[in-house]
């Protein structure tokens, strides 16, 4: 274990101990919620009896949603809490899922060609280098098969809402592959457990050019079938709110690809 995983994992158990939104379990979720949550973008149709890996993604929402669906569910993450969440939505859902303790950057613990799925939301940008990770899933996918990866826009990884100055939100920092981003936002505003805002220390995270990214899954045989962005729906959001800020720069990009090993 380094330190980097060492911080992440005590980090993650933090806010999950907090019961921050992205780490509790889709408690409440219906077949059709799944179908949705996972059918976005049209990209996978039928995932009954498909071999699932949620890498680097636990806490009882992704497994939630392919487990519910028929799908034979595996999650390896760094958080024992987010793994112990995993299992609470599955034994409260009523299907089987797997747990693996462990870092996204070695997927030893699995086979060759194990999986039909690998399905990576938000975590790519809390390792310094992608290409371990890319790597490890081209090998533990089979060939054909789906790999979802979500990750920072790296393009505004170093700006967020509180930079409005009433005009705009300006880039402050270089656009540096690998850069570790907490010596400018070390802190994560949370909701505390009597209710009032606070800070907790985030995990280490790390900006990805968009061209290490692509040219990266590119270069490892696998084939682009889209990007998109994400930014929150709002009609008429507020000059420096979240929903505003993510409409003039979405903050995270997610896309899909297929191994053609």
């Amino acid at each position: 274990m380094d330190e980097i995983n060492k911080t992440n994992r005590e980090r993650w158990n933090a806010l999950a101990h907090l019961n921050v939104e992205y780490t509790l379990p889709f408690l409440e979720l219906t077949p059709a919620d799944a179908q949705r949550y996972v059918g976005r973008h049209g990209i996978l149709q039928d995932v009954s009896g498909k071999k699932v890996l949620c890498l680097a993604s636990g806490g009882g929402q992704d497994s939630a949603a392919f487990g519910i669906l028929g799908a034979d569910v595996t999650v390896l993450d760094l958080s024992d809490i987010q793994l112990e969440r995993d299992q609470q939505a599955a034994a409260h859902h009523g299907y089987t899922v797997k747990t693996c303790q462990g870092d996204m950057r070695d997927l030893s613990i699995f086979p060759s060609e194990a999986f039909d799925i690998v399905w990576q939301v938000y975590s790519l940008n809390f390792v310094p280098s992608v290409e371990p990770v890319f790597r490890g899933v081209q090998r533990v996918l089979k060939t054909g098969g789906v790999y979802l990866a979500q990750f920072a826009n790296p393009f505004v990884m170093t700006v967020d809402e509180e930079a409005w100055d009433g005009q705009a939100y300006p880039l402050k920092h270089l656009y540096t592959d690998g850069e570790n981003i907490n010596q400018y936002y070390p802190y994560w505003d949370v909701t505390q457990p009597d209710g009032l805002p606070g800070k907790v220390l985030g995990p280490l995270e790390f900006r990805h050019t968009l061209s290490t990214v692509l040219n990266t899954l590119v270069a490892l045989d696998f084939t682009f079938l889209g990007l998109w962005e994400w930014i929150r729906p709002d009609p008429d959001p507020e000059p420096g709110s979240w929903a505003h800020f993510t409409q003039v720069a979405p903050p995270y990009l997610e896309t899909f690809w297929r191994l053609e090993k």
